[in-house]
């Protein structure tokens, strides 16, 4: 397994120098955004928005870093929520059949947050028929608003091991502010993912007549804040396995 792992990373750590292959990932990305391709998938039942590429990536990321807790911002239909519900149960029965101990599926040890403005009533009602649902909490209201920061931090203190995901809305200032907020919760070796950071490398014309796009988007909101915390480090081995991402220099691992 350690030759194969070092060929794995080989392989990966060559991408960087293979212009071709990143221009056809390039091509790829511009088409598909175009013609709405992540709006196509599901998670168990419930629409999820996103690339099929990302998913895998947040697979490999929970179980390595095995986090308690999983703070998203950004609920839409759910999917993202119900996903990572899925991947921490997985994590909880890993964890009954290595110790023995009998599994409580009523009781999870591990949780999902989710936070956003707007949960519309057909997708709540639809998240809390799920049968993932008793791992999931939600919090209406604006992601930076301090009253719901404060309410994200109260929620937070019970937890060890924490993922932060950022995916609501997408403008500079709006991801900078969910970045001071959040963060700082994330776990050393944990990550800190910021989503649609690709708006940075995509034509003008391709975010529509929404108020993000080149020069103001999440990527340049990582930039930033990045400048003033070392904090964390953008993890370009992920984006360079992936090719196909929404979140390039956005998976940010906490390092110190």
């Amino acid at each position: 397994m350690s030759n194969f792992e070092n060929e794995v990373a080989e392989r990966i750590s060559a991408v960087a120098g293979n212009g071709s292959l990143i221009d056809s990932a390039q091509t790829f990305m511009r088409e598909s955004i175009a013609t709405g391709y992540s709006y196509n998938y599901n998670w168990m039942g419930r629409p999820i928005i996103q690339y099929p590429q990302d998913m895998v990536a947040m697979q490999e990321l929970v179980w390595n870093v095995k986090p308690d807790l999983i703070i998203e911002t950004g609920i839409a239909h759910g999917g993202s929520l119900i996903m990572s519900a899925t991947f921490l149960a997985l994590l909880d029965y890993c964890d009954a059949i290595s110790s023995g101990q009998i599994l409580d599926p009523k009781v999870p040890k591990r949780k999902v947050l989710g936070i956003d403005i707007d949960i519309r009533p057909h997708n709540l009602e639809a998240i809390k028929r799920h049968p993932m649902s008793n791992r999931i909490d939600m919090i209406q209201g604006s992601s930076i608003d301090p009253s719901i920061v404060q309410k994200v931090k109260e929620y937070a203190k019970g937890y060890k091991n924490i993922m932060v995901c950022l995916d609501s809305n997408h403008t500079h200032d709006h991801v900078l502010a969910e970045l001071l907020a959040y963060a700082d919760l994330t776990s050393i070796g944990s990550y800190c993912v910021v989503f649609d950071t690709v708006v940075e490398d995509m034509p003008k014309a391709l975010s529509g007549d929404r108020p993000w796009g080149p020069g103001n988007n999440p990527k340049t909101a990582v930039w930033e804040y990045l400048k003033n915390y070392s904090e964390f480090e953008i993890d370009k081995s992920i984006q360079d396995k992936l090719l196909i991402s929404v979140a390039p220099d956005g998976y940010l691992k906490r390092v110190r």
